[in-house]
């Protein structure tokens, strides 16, 4: 796993995990790295500071507590607020289209279908064949919400 810190067009700064640098370099140029603040596609690699720790705080990583644990909430206090800000967006302006998923944007993508920003579930191999095909989806960081109606 590799840790790039990201920038979009609009100026968000944000951090994001990839399997390796060649997914990430897979990923941006199929255009699904989105901004996890306005939703921008134009996210790009921003200039990082390495993590170097002098030789005295080799033994005490950053934010442990006295327990050993690393306490991420000091490093992440927004986090929540971001996701749920991102889920009300997503949720506002795209249509559920539930375990279809795959099948609607793949009918999309191939003009059987209008166009218009969907969201929904789909399983694994489903995901990677839609971007083995170069159908432009990217996982959400949440759980849809089921709807019933």
């Amino acid at each position: 796993m590799i840790q790039y810190a990201l920038k979009c067009r609009e100026g968000h700064s944000f951090d994001s995990w990839f399997q390796s640098a060649e997914a990430y370099d897979k990923l941006a140029a199929a255009g699904m790295i989105v901004c996890t603040v306005c939703g921008c596609t134009h996210v790009e690699k921003a200039v990082m500071t390495p993590r170097v720790r002098s030789a005295r705080q080799t033994n005490a990583p950053e934010n442990t507590s006295e327990s050993g644990q690393i306490d991420v909430s000091s490093a992440t206090p927004d986090i929540e607020k971001v996701l749920s800000e991102l889920r009300r967006k997503v949720e506002e302006n795209s249509d559920y289209v539930g375990k279809a998923f795959a099948n609607e944007a793949r009918k999309m993508h191939l003009g059987d279908a209008p166009e218009r920003p969907i969201y929904g579930e789909a399983k694994p191999e489903e995901a990677r064949s839609l971007i083995e095909d170069g159908v432009p989806v990217a996982p959400l960081p949440f759980v849809p919400s089921r709807k019933t109606n």
